[in-house]
């Protein structure tokens, strides 16, 4: 089945231009989505021959049926904004104070509406079934893509495949990435116990910030003395509150914290020498804790065999210069609660470029995507999709 070639697609990627900044423009939170999902919604329905559905209050799902039997491929993006005051200085900045689309959603949804538009025109070329997920609530746990597993959309879905917009990678460059792309995404809070006083007469206290004090330094040695140091875990004290009064010694304090990691074993590990620390360290002053550990997003790990297929797609499409193998971040997402079903690929594509100043990270107020990669992406979309489904 012919490819679509990239002077097809100028037409369609200035379209996906549009849509991105208009949804730049009128950014939502997660599970906030209602406007983005009516606008996704209403473009699907304008191009005739898909099958447009709403599995969610917030999402939107749309089913392409080739022209004859196959396997069903699910493609999907991600619609959700973050709650960071824009302070990119573009003209189609978020209109809505406070927040933002800092991760490239905007991205996302505007490439797969470009893909749906384009191969609903091409039912003819197509085996089987594309079914095109907009998903919402991919910033926030327990994550959209819960939602949609649970509400069935891609029970009989054979492979699932998702792009994300990297602006620490440069515009032109595509990742391969086999086995874990992203980490167990964790959080944990622990409340250290000790016993109020006057801070002139501690020996009468259990001082609680004494021993948060010793708690988190004790957990820096987590990693340092009690995992493997060929196994990749990051585990970060984030939050602490203690007293409001200079003079006294407070009851409590809270701490939480963010633990990242990619095996299920080390996972676990983590969770238990946490508490271990918490135990020891209250246990030696006096004192005593609450210790509440929760499971976020699980690592994203691509199937070995479909990114095989999707490398040799990537070369041929764009060229070996352009196609780099990478290796799995601590970030998280919840694309991997599709791969816990289906396989998968999750595919990172390069959207920074210093000379346009487009050098800032996801969830920095001045995030920004180099536009020219909504073409890679709009590409990738439509000619993997042939690729999986017609060989």
């Amino acid at each position: 089945m012919p490819s679509t070639r990239v002077d097809e697609l100028t037409e369609i990627i200035d379209k996906v231009k549009e849509w991105r900044r208009y949804l730049h423009r009128h950014p939502e939170l997660s599970f906030e989505e209602e406007k983005t999902a009516q606008f996704v919604y209403d473009q699907l329905v304008s191009f005739g021959g898909l099958r447009v559905t709403r599995p969610t209050k917030t999402s939107v799902v749309a089913s392409l049926m080739g022209s004859e039997p196959g396997k069903v491929l699910g493609l999907r993006a991600d619609m959700d904004a973050l709650p960071i005051h824009e302070e990119t200085p573009v003209e189609y900045a978020s209109e809505t104070p406070g927040v933002m689309h800092a991760c490239g959603h905007d991205g996302h949804t505007a490439m797969l509406l470009g893909a749906a538009k384009r191969l609903s025109q091409q039912r003819d070329e197509i085996k089987g079934e594309i079914r095109f997920i907009f998903q919402h609530a991919e910033e926030l746990p327990p994550g959209g893509a819960q939602e949609l597993v649970d509400a069935g959309v891609v029970d009989d879905v054979d492979y699932i495949v998702g792009i994300h917009l990297m602006s620490i990678i440069p515009r032109g460059k595509i990742g391969v990435v086999y086995g874990p792309v992203t980490a167990n995404s964790d959080t944990f809070d622990v409340k250290i116990i000790g016993k109020g006083g006057h801070s002139s007469q501690p020996e009468n206290s259990i001082d609680p910030v004494l021993m948060a004090a010793h708690f988190i330094t004790n957990l820096q040695q987590i990693v340092s003395r009690n995992v493997d140091p060929g196994e990749k875990l990051v585990v970060s004290t984030t939050t602490l509150q203690a007293g409001i009064a200079k003079n006294v010694i407070p009851e409590s304090v809270h701490i939480g914290g963010s633990v990242r990691s990619f095996l299920p074993e080390v996972r676990k590990q983590a969770a238990s020498l946490i508490e271990r620390v918490a135990k020891g360290v209250t246990e030696a002053h006096g004192g005593s804790y609450e210790f509440h550990y929760h499971k976020g997003y699980s690592s994203v790990i691509n199937d070995a065999e479909l990114t095989k297929k999707v490398e040799e797609f990537l070369i041929g499409e764009f060229g070996s210069e352009h196609v780099v193998r990478g290796e799995g971040s601590m970030g998280g997402e919840d694309f991997s609660a599709y791969l816990q079903k289906v396989p998968g690929c999750f595919i990172p594509v390069g959207a920074g470029n210093a000379e346009k100043g487009i050098v800032y990270p996801h969830h920095h107020p001045r995030f920004n995507i180099d536009e020219d990669a909504l073409e890679d992406g709009v590409r990738i979309f439509i000619n993997l999709s042939k690729k999986i489904l017609n060989d």
